[in-house]
């Protein structure tokens, strides 16, 4: 094997390390106030809504951690519920493909 191809396949192999750990949703301040709950814990609650929350699984070739996407997929659909007045999301199926939906709720003076 060349040094250049062996320097290619390396600095990829890092790239893609590197990549897969990264976030890239801040949490907004109104996300921040923004908890998660299951079905039982929101029967007082108010329903707002539904959304649902996208990222990149995927970066060209390299799959990216799902720890990570699954991170950013909670901190986009807290920072959204939040925009709708919310103040719980619970998600209504898994993640699949960097994407999943939530219901929103006011559950704190419904």
């Amino acid at each position: 094997m060349s040094g250049a191809r062996l320097f290619t396949l390396v600095l990829g192999g890092a790239l893609a390390f590197l990549i897969s750990g990264c976030t890239w949703v801040e949490l907004k301040p109104q996300g921040e106030k923004i908890r998660m709950l299951t079905p039982p814990e929101v029967g007082r609650c108010k329903f707002l809504g539904r959304i649902t929350s996208n990222t990149a699984a995927t970066i060209g070739i390299f799959a990216r951690s799902r720890d990570t996407v699954q991170e950013e997929v909670y901190r986009l659909a807290r920072n959204n519920a939040g925009d709708m007045g919310g103040d719980t999301i619970v998600p209504t199926g898994p993640m699949i493909d960097g994407e999943q939906s939530f219901n929103v709720y006011r559950c704190i003076n419904p």
